[in-house]
C-alpha cells in the first residue's frame, strides 16, 4: 500500500508556517485534553490539533475497519494494537481530508469547529499507557566517553559492547511528557575522599538525550522476531529526556547497572511521529566491526537523518543551546534493538517504549549529556547570562528539539521541555 500521506507536493487548507515541524506530510499522533476537560486521540498539523474522535463520530473514516471508539480512548495502544495496514490507512486517509483541493471537511464549519482545535486550547497527555520500558545504550561516542571517565581510558568499551545491543529495564511509572516538571532525587552517594556513603539531594542531575520508539504487538512469550521484520512493529518515536542522577549513578552501578539513579524521572515529547513520516529520511548508520551476529545482522538503509538539539534556560533567562547531535550517529539500530530484546523470547506489547540511549556525536559540541559537555564537571559550560553549569541547576529547564529536512519537506517531533525543580518536600 502506498504512502500517499507523503506526498510533498501536496498542502492543507489548515495554515501551517514554513519552518513547522508539522506538515500535512507529517500526521503525528497523540492524546490531549481540551478545554471541556473531554480527553481524545488526535494529531496535528501545523498549530492546530485535530480530535481524531470527533473525526470518527462524524464518518470521515468510513471505509476503513476500526471499532467505534478507536479514537475515543485516553490512549493511543488500541489503534497501535491494529498493526502497520490501519495506520497507514488512517494517515493517507487524513491527508485526503485537510488537502486544500478537497472541500468535504474544509467547507463545512459546523464539523470543523467539532474537530479542530488552536494547540494553545489543548493540553498534552502521555499518548500510550507505557507498560514497558526499555533503555538502550547504544551511541559508540557516548558509551566511549562515558568509559574513559568512570574506567580505563584504554579499553572504554566492554568486550560486550561492539556484539549485543546493551540495555537495561527502566521505569514506566515516572515517564510523563513535555512540560510536566521533574524533581531533583535524593539518594545515596559517596563524597570523594570517604568510605561510607551519605543520603541526601543528587548534586550531579543531568540530562540524556535520547529518541524513542513505541512498539505495537510484537510477539507470544517464547517467540523471537527476525530482524528484517523488526520495523514493522515499530510504530513511531519520540524524543526522549532521560534523566540522570550521576553521583547517585556512580555509586550504586555496580555491579547491576542504574537503578534510583535513572527512574526517578524521564520526560518524553507528546507526539509520536510515525515510520512512514520518516521515511525519506532513511540513511545508512556507521559501519560495524565486527560483524554482529547473524541474528542482528542487515543491510540497506536502516537509520535516520534527525537533527537533534538541546538547550538549558534558567529561569527568568535566555535559553542557551548546549548541543547539536543526530540520530544518525547510533551505531546499533532500532530494528536490531528490537530483534536482540525478543531474541530469548522476551514479549513485547503494544505501547512498550525503547529508549535509544544517549546519542552523542563525534565533536564535543554533538555530545549528549553535561557529564560528556563539561567531562565530569571539569570545563563548565557558559550561559548567555553569564552564568555556568556543570550539571543541571534547581529551576533550569531543559529543552529538547528534533526535526529531519531535505529540499522538499520538515518534519518534526517538537519539543520535549521539562524543568527541574528542588526535592520533593511533604507538607
Amino acid at each position: 500500500m502506498p504512502i500517499t500521506a507523503n506526498n510533498t507536493k501536496r498542502k492543507s487548507w489548515l495554515e501551517v508556517a514554513t519552518s513547522s515541524d508539522f506538515p500535512i506530510q507529517n500526521i503525528p499522533f497523540g492524546v490531549f485534553l481540551t478545554k471541556e476537560n473531554i480527553v481524545t486521540v488526535g494529531t496535528r498539523i501545523g498549530d492546530f490539533a485535530i480530535d481524531l474522535g470527533a473525526l470518527q463520530q462524524l464518518n470521515y473514516f468510513e471505509g476503513i475497519e476500526l471499532t467505534d471508539d478507536m479514537f475515543m480512548q485516553d490512549t493511543l495502544n488500541d489503534f497501535i494494537s491494529d498493526g502497520k495496514k490501519t495506520w497507514r490507512l488512517v494517515r493517507n486517509r487524513i491527508a485526503e481530508i485537510f488537502d486544500e483541493k478537497n472541500p468535504k471537511l474544509r467547507d463545512n464549519t459546523k464539523d470543523r469547529d467539532i474537530v479542530i482545535f488552536k494547540m494553545e486550547d489543548v493540553e498534552m497527555q502521555l499518548p500510550v499507557l507505557i507498560g514497558d520500558y526499555t533503555d538502550f545504550y547504544s551511541s559508540k561516542e557516548h558509551a566511549t566517553n562515558v568509559g574513559k571517565m568512570f574506567r580505563d581510558p584504554e579499553n572504554a568499551l566492554l568486550p560486550n559492547w561492539l556484539h549485543i545491543p546493551v540495555g537495561y529495564h527502566g521505569r514506566s511509572s515516572t515517564i510523563v511528557p513535555s512540560g510536566i516538571p521533574v524533581h531533583r532525587p535524593m539518594g545515596q552517594t559517596l563524597p570523594n575522599g570517604e568510605t561510607t556513603p551519605v543520603f541526601g539531594p543528587s548534586r550531579s542531575v543531568d540530562f540524556e538525550l535520547e529518541t524513542a520508539f513505541i512498539t505495537t504487538d510484537v510477539n507470544i512469550m517464547g517467540e523471537n522476531i527476525p530482524i528484517n521484520e523488526a520495523e514493522d512493529y515499530i510504530f513511531g518515536m519520540v524524543l526522549l529526556n532521560d534523566w540522570s542522577a550521576r553521583d547517585i549513578q556512580k555509586w550504586e552501578y555496580v555491579p547491576l547497572g542504574p537503578f534510583l539513579s535513572k527512574n526517578f524521572a524521564t520526560s518524553i515529547s507528546p507526539w509520536i511521529v510515525t515510520m512512514d513520516a520518516l521515511e525519506p529520511f532513511r540513511t545508512k548508520g556507521p559501519k560495524q566491526e565486527p560483524t554482529p551476529l547473524p541474528y542482528l545482522q542487515q543491510k540497506g538503509k536502516h537509520s535516520f537523518d534527525i537533527n537533534l538539539e538541546v538547550a538549558i534556560q534558567p529561569e527568568n533567562a535566555e535559553e542557551t543551546v548546549v548541543s547539536h547531535s543526530n540520530f544518525k550517529y547510533l551505531y546499533w539500530s532500532m530494528c536490531q534493538q528490537l530483534a536482540h530484546h525478543t531474541s530469548n523470547g522476551c514479549r513485547v506489547n503494544s505501547g512498550d517504549m525503547m529508549g535509544s540511549g544517549t546519542i552523542s556525536g563525534p565533536t564535543e559540541d554533538s555530545f549528549g549529556s553535561m557529564l560528556e559537555l563539561t567531562w565530569g564537571g571539569k570545563n563548565p559550560i557558559k550561559m548567555n547570562d553569564g552564568t555556568e553549569r556543570k550539571f543541571i541547576n534547581d529551576n533550569d529547564t531543559v529543552i529538547m528539539k528534533g526535526f529531519c529536512q531535505n529540499g522538499q519537506v520538515r518534519i518534526g517531533f517538537g519539543e520535549v521541555s521539562s524543568k527541574l525543580l528542588p526535592p520533593f518536600v511533604r507538607k
